[in-house]
């Protein structure tokens, strides 16, 4: 079998990738296992050098990077830029929770000899679980493939990772692995703390090796629940991290909307078109009042929008197929549409009519893939309220509302908590800061683990697993257990935090 990487905007093949094969996976999951203990003993700080030499590596080569890319993808140079900057920010991120030390949430317990029953010495941390297989997505070929969050955050767990390319932009995922191998042979490390294999059955096969022991995904929700069930059927089932589908609900309040209108339209209608549509948190459902005429006053952006390039042929095959079923629903109306395009191209969509409509099409409550969003108008709050509990789980849920609405906004923001991972306020979700607070995660089928994230700081807990030591001979203790605190962790003494002393 053979991987293409492929043009997007003419379709024309650019090079040839032979698909890994069963045994060649098995060795890449050998190599990475038995590099375990090469990045557990270069510890904290040694795993902070890694990342930034990585990052150092990706910078350096910026401009090769996002031409290939933008061949792959045609995501253009700007966007493209900046994720690569984007994707180098989050290994320093991980460098800087490396530093920081509370990602091993060290805990000690004294013990109590006097007590009944007698207390022993506990003394608990966080270890990286072990090899990580990674899956790249189709929409971000940086930041969440090869070298994106999920590598990273594995990488400062102490995890080495076997990443699936994705079958989108092989090109633009064989650079970046060269570059974060150049970046860990300047650090000290081997170059095999990170590699990469081709194909849909590679894919299969890293999911089901037993070195393996939590896979990371973001992509679509039949491929995500086939490999989550796959990993589950394990032998030994492992973690599956995945993200699949999110629709992103955005509310507007009858007092949003009267105060202002033009600019929520013109927000909202740049937010959904962004990147052409492709971003996961995309706003694909909204929800404004009867008669508020946020179609129309949207329709005018629309239909300046140019014709729009997908990432590939199913993405683009995916989109036709899901704007006709849409289109097709009994009293929903096409507002306004973009300008044509030719050939591999595709125009924006913008769907509207009542909220009644969600009671007899369960696929207005699905994720449309691309330059689409769908307006339902509700009458009341109580309309409004049912629709939003109607929604399935989504990594965000946006809400305008006036300062005068405050028992209906915080009726809404009840029920928005219960079902997204990131609320999100007078603004539009698109836009994903990677920082130490975020949460990109959410209910079923946002996400298969709700309770993680993968973007942010907090992202590297997903790779690693909690011991407690008892009783253990203070010269077997790993140094971060150990008395005196030689590595200047921020831990917990019998519940009390302690704060390492700076001198």
């Amino acid at each position: 079998m053979t991987v293409w990487s492929i043009d997007a905007r003419s379709g024309e093949r650019r090079a040839e990738y032979a698909s890994t094969t069963p045994e060649e996976v098995g060795a890449a999951c050998r190599r990475a296992h038995a590099l375990l203990p090469v990045l557990d003993e270069a510890g904290p700080q040694g795993r902070a050098s890694l990342l930034e030499a990585m990052a150092d590596a990706l910078d350096a080569r910026t401009g090769e990077l996002v031409a290939v890319s933008d061949a792959e993808t045609a995501l253009g140079e700007a966007r493209l830029t900046g994720e690569v900057a984007r994707t180098s920010g989050q290994l320093r991120l991980f460098a800087e929770v490396l530093r920081e030390g509370s990602f091993l949430d060290v805990r000690l317990d004294s013990a109590d000899p006097a007590s009944a029953p007698p207390k022993p010495d506990l003394r608990r941390m966080n270890i990286p679980l072990g090899v990580v297989g990674v899956f790249s997505a189709s929409n971000f070929p940086f930041a969440f493939s090869v070298g994106g969050g999920d590598t990273a955050s594995a990488l400062a767990a102490g995890c080495p990772v076997v990443v699936k390319a994705h079958s989108l932009h092989p090109d633009t995922s064989v650079l970046t692995l060269q570059a974060l191998r150049a970046g860990a042979v300047a650090a000290g490390f081997p170059e095999d703390v990170v590699q990469l294999v081709h194909g849909r059955e590679a894919g299969t096969v890293l999911v089901q090796d037993p070195r393996v022991k939590a896979i990371g995904f973001t992509g679509s929700v039949s491929g995500g629940r086939y490999l989550h069930d796959l990993a589950m059927a394990r032998p030994e089932p492992i973690p599956f991290y995945g993200e699949l589908g999110s629709l992103n609900p955005l509310v507007i309040t009858p007092g949003a909307a009267k105060a202002r209108l033009e600019e929520i339209a013109a927000g909202l209608s740049a937010s959904a078109t962004l990147g052409a549509g492709q971003f996961c948190v995309k706003p694909g459902l909204v929800l404004a009042p009867e008669g508020s005429g946020l179609a129309e006053a949207m329709a005018g952006h629309f239909t300046a929008l140019g014709p729009q390039t997908l990432l590939g042929d199913s993405i683009r095959e995916g989109f036709t197929a899901g704007a006709a079923e849409r289109e097709a629903v009994p009293g929903l109306r096409t507002v306004a549409t973009g300008l044509a395009g030719e050939g591999r191209q595709v125009t924006a969509r913008l769907l509207a009519g009542p909220v009644s409509l969600l009671g007899s099409s369960a696929l207005l409550l699905e994720e449309c893939f691309g330059p689409l969003t769908v307006i339902l108008e509700y009458s009341g709050e109580d309309d409004l309220a049912a629709a939003l509990s109607a929604a399935s789980g989504s990594l965000t849920m946006t809400l305008h509302s006036a300062p005068e609405e405050e028992e209906l906004a915080n009726r809404l923001v009840a029920l928005a908590r219960d079902r997204a991972g990131r609320l999100v306020f007078d603004a539009y979700p698109t836009g994903v800061t990677v920082g130490w607070a975020q949460q990109h995660g959410g209910p079923y089928p946002a996400t298969t683990a709700p309770t993680t994230t993968s973007v942010g700081a907090a992202a590297i807990f997903r790779f690693l697993r909690p011991v407690t030591y008892q009783n253990c001979p203070p010269a077997l203790l790993p140094p971060a257990l150990r008395d005196g605190n030689p590595w200047k962790l921020p831990r917990r003494r019998n519940g009390i935090l302690e704060q390492p002393s700076q001198g």
